[in-house]
């Protein structure tokens, strides 16, 4: 008899949703546990993606409710964004209508893979009771100081017409329609994030259950670096080589400062570079020879992706810009070049170049045929190096790389012949003794640009009066709506052309005002959306501090690695600052993280026609998507299979962390595995309910001593599969190797009852049943659910208790010792736990498997692994 999952699935869902089983407790305790997966954008379809990010987290979250733990598990949509603006330019519908309606969808989806999901806290981003919390914090970071507008080289999307962080620049091209990014000044919103740059950094290390590769990232985003800020002097546009340099006339002209983190390479300086979006570029070239060669250059470096400019394999080139500047070390004077390794935004978009110790700087001297002078010698060649100008000016000559280790100083004046590493910190203190610069800190990190030129998104809640100039909202005109009759062209800002929304009133002086267009990035919106399901209908603050503090941090997050830097930082970053606000106690939103493997397939070979191939012949597996036509339909598996087999193999084929390859032959096995189940609990109703019926208190079995040898090893069987499942699930997040050992369990008890027929102990085989249902319950919750019921246990599945393994049932009076010869398996004994290396080695050599490998020879070496292997040797 086969499973009838459509049935039972659809019962048990109906279930689950009328009597509101997975509805959060008020008041968690010291019990509370906070699971949440990253929040889905409604599209309007479940991708494999989907299914295995929130199959993780069902899991857990179940088998945590089973240990006695409070949890929230809820759900939401981050619902602003492009893809919704778009689809109303197609469809002529307002991206609400288009949104609600994927929503619903999708939630249906949801309750059809049965998650145990607390849908009355549901926050959908785009809702104002949603939103109104953004502008309010929006309001509450500006009264901090932590919001403002300023003019700013953007990305500019010319597909989507949107301004783009950083971060949502991929190789050059927009994150999502992936177009080509131009650079462009416009006036922009940001969020002051780099005033938490310390503490953003500084608390990663609170984070030990975080991958190490996700903190790596984030650190190096941040980008702390400890430096100098040196003052290069600007000599005027008059200047030629071999002029002479007056030290007092010099002492008066304008500065250029640069950041290093090499102070120790400063005698090593023979070229300045600005970036092209350098400010004073213009001014430094204005009414000078080369001003129209500068001029064309800078248009052509802002024309390039700025990210791939200053790629390592990217090839070095910019422009001599006919200026000079003097450096304040040594009296060198430099020329100045500007060129596409060197970004405005890190350090102060200019920089200092020491070819002989910087690779990037090395090349583009090589090319452009600059002096190349070191200063720092390898240790075991520094002496004949620091022996005179000409031995120092060969050993630059003969460089065919830059050397970038430590070394011993030469060619540097009084810091001659100390560790470079020492020298930093004494050539910084010098500069600064002499008003030449000073020791800083500096950090990548940018504040973040939030403006967006769309429609579909948070508006900002400013307006601009004539009389008073920018003003905030009152908060008790909040939330400031989405119109409902914008016009979606596919050109510019639908915002702005709306009249009703755009003409407002000055909150200061009642006069005639202009609302702002922009609107706020979306990933505002999932920089708190967690915080918000602590209190979801909180009218009257985003959450309060008692519901806040309740649930937070969330114990568990899962999502994606590609949110390592965007996502992550982000909501740290708005953490902190409602902490600072009083609204929460905590300074991490998330203890843990779990970042699972992309869902690949294999795909077709456009050029052959054929499935893809690597080198070796073997298929090629990438992950799913419209692009390559690879992806699988969640709903298609769930119709073919049910959706207990669906989350069964998600959870089963891979490890969480690791990607998880496609394959249709295993989903077939899961299905099988739960036909067995089916049949097996099947079979043993009759004689479960009549342990049942009898009343007795269910026992584990442990107390059966006296039993015979299958009914021992099947109380040892029930017991190690409880504990490697708490294990698993509970302290490693191992779910595949939890699954194996309950499809172990499932044979071994199969095994016992038909082996053992009228001999098995039906006390034994009922616990036995009951531990496989629970064991099963995490994964395929819904055959579980009905097996229980079916079986004749009390109560529902939903409310029992995982049973902790009973330490005595793990106890054998015999063991299965491995017999190998050289390392090679040749057989298997059974013998006394506590048998003695000695008897091991005897037992091995009288058994006829092993006797027959030897063929009389005496082994030179006998290792004994006691209670598991015995490997005979020569």
């Amino acid at each position: 008899m086969h499973y009838p999952f459509a049935e039972v699935e659809s019962r048990w869902q109906q279930h689950w949703e009328e009597e509101q089983t997975f509805a959060t407790p008020v008041a968690p305790g010291a019990d509370k546990y906070y699971v949440l997966e990253m929040f889905p954008y409604p599209s309007g379809r479940l991708h494999m993606g989907h299914c295995r990010v929130y199959s993780i987290g069902d899991a857990l979250a179940r088998f945590l409710r089973m240990n006695g733990k409070k949890v929230l598990h809820p759900m939401g949509f981050d619902a602003f964004g492009l893809p919704a603006e778009n689809a109303a330019i197609l469809h002529k519908v307002h991206p609400s209508q288009w949104t609600e309606r994927c929503i619903d969808d999708m939630k249906a989806q949801f309750k059809m893979m049965g998650f145990s999901l607390d849908w009355d806290r549901e926050a959908v981003t785009c809702r104002p009771d949603y939103y109104h919390w953004n502008q309010w914090l929006f309001l509450k970071m500006m009264e901090r100081g932590l919001v403002y507008k300023k003019a700013a080289a953007i990305n500019w999307c010319v597909s989507c017409n949107t301004v783009l962080a950083n971060e949502q620049v991929e190789q050059g091209a927009c994150w999502r329609c992936k177009n080509p990014v131009e650079v462009k000044n416009l006036e922009q919103w940001f969020f002051k994030i780099t005033d938490y740059a310390e503490q953003l950094l500084a608390d990663l290390d609170k984070l030990n259950d975080w991958p190490e590769s996700v903190k790596t990232m984030q650190r190096n985003w941040i980008g702390r670096s400890e430096g100098a800020v040196v003052r290069f002097k600007l000599l005027p546009k008059e200047f030629a080589p071999g002029m002479p340099v007056d030290d007092a006339q010099t002492s008066q002209l304008p500065d250029v400062e640069i950041f290093t983190t090499r102070p120790d390479t400063l005698f090593g300086v023979t070229f300045m570079v600005f970036a092209p979006e350098h400010p004073r570029v213009t001014e430094l070239v204005e009414g000078t020879p080369r001003d129209a060669e500068v001029k064309a250059y800078v248009q052509k470096a802002k024309q390039e992706d700025r990210f791939l400019r200053t790629a390592a394999d990217r090839e070095k080139e910019g422009c001599f810009i006919g200026r000079y500047a003097v450096n304040p070390l040594n009296g060198d004077v430099v020329p100045i070049y500007i060129a596409n390794f060197v970004l405005m935004e890190y350090g102060t978009g200019a920089i200092m170049a020491v070819p002989a110790h910087d690779q990037r700087d090395f090349e583009f001297a090589t090319k452009y045929d600059i002096p190349v002078r070191m200063v720092i010698a390898p240790p075991d060649d520094a002496d004949a190096i620091a022996g005179s100008d000409e031995a120092r000016a060969q050993a630059s000559a003969a460089l065919k790389a830059a050397y970038v280790e430590p070394g011993v100083m030469v060619g540097s004046g009084a810091f001659n012949g100390r560790p470079s590493e020492e020298a930093k910190g004494a050539i910084a203190e010098y500069l600064e003794e002499r008003g030449f610069g000073k020791r800083t800190i500096q950090f990548k990190l940018r504040d973040w640009l939030i403006s967006r030129q769309r429609f579909w998104g948070t508006p900002i809640p400013i307006v601009y009066c004539p009389a008073c100039g920018t003003v905030p909202v009152a908060e008790s005109d909040l939330p400031i709506r989405l119109p409902e009759n914008a016009v979606f062209s596919g050109s510019g800002n639908p915002l702005a052309a709306v009249d009703e929304f755009v003409n407002a009133k000055c909150p200061k002086c009642a006069g005639p005002a202009r609302r702002e267009t922009d609107t706020m990035d979306t990933f505002v919106d999932s920089s708190w959306y967690f915080l918000r399901y602590c209190d979801p209908h909180n009218t009257s603050l985003p959450f309060s501090r008692e519901n806040g503090d309740a649930w937070m941090a969330v114990d568990q997050y899962i999502g994606g690695i590609e949110h390592a830097i965007l996502h992550l930082l982000y909501a740290r970053f708005f953490t902190k600052v409602l902490r600072d606000l009083g609204l929460v106690d905590c300074d991490e939103p998330f203890e843990r993280l779990l970042a699972q493997g992309m869902v690949t397939n294999t795909f077709v070979d456009k050029a052959t026609g054929q499935n893809a191939v690597d080198e070796n012949g073997l298929l090629k597996y990438a992950k799913m998507s419209k692009s390559l036509g690879n992806g699988v339909d969640p709903i298609d598996i769930i119709k073919r299979y049910g959706a207990d087999t669906a989350r069964l193999f998600i959870l089963f084929a891979s490890p969480a962390e690791k990607e998880l390859e496609w394959n249709e032959n295993g989903v077939d096995g899961c299905s099988r595995f739960l036909n067995r189940v089916w049949r097996l609990a099947l079979m043993l109703e009759p004689q479960v309910r009549k342990v049942l019926s009898t009343g007795e208190n269910l026992s584990d079995g442990v107390s059966a001593g006296a039993a015979d040898e299958a009914t021992r090893e099947m109380i040892f069987m029930t017991h190690r599969t409880l504990q490697r499942v708490a294990v698993e699930i509970g302290e490693r997040h191992h779910f595949n190797t939890a699954i194996a050992a309950v499809m172990e369990f499932q044979n071994a008890l199969y095994s016992y009852v038909t082996k053992s027929g009228e001999a098995a102990d039906p006390k034994v085989t009922t616990f036995a049943l009951r531990v496989l249902l629970l064991s099963l319950f995490p994964f395929a919750p819904h055959i579980a659910s009905e097996l229980w019921r079916v079986s004749g246990f009390t109560g529902r599945l939903d409310d029992q208790r995982y049973p902790a393994h009973n330490p005595s049932a793990l106890v054998r009076s015999e063991v299965e010792v491995v017999l190998q010869v050289n390392g090679k398996i040749r057989s298997k004994i059974m013998v006394s736990a506590e048998a003695t290396d000695e008897q091991l080695r005897e037992a091995a050599l009288a058994d006829e498997k092993v006797q027959a490998t030897l063929a009389g020879r005496e082994p030179k070496k006998v290792i004994v692994v006691k209670g598991r292997l015995v490997n005979l040797v020569g």
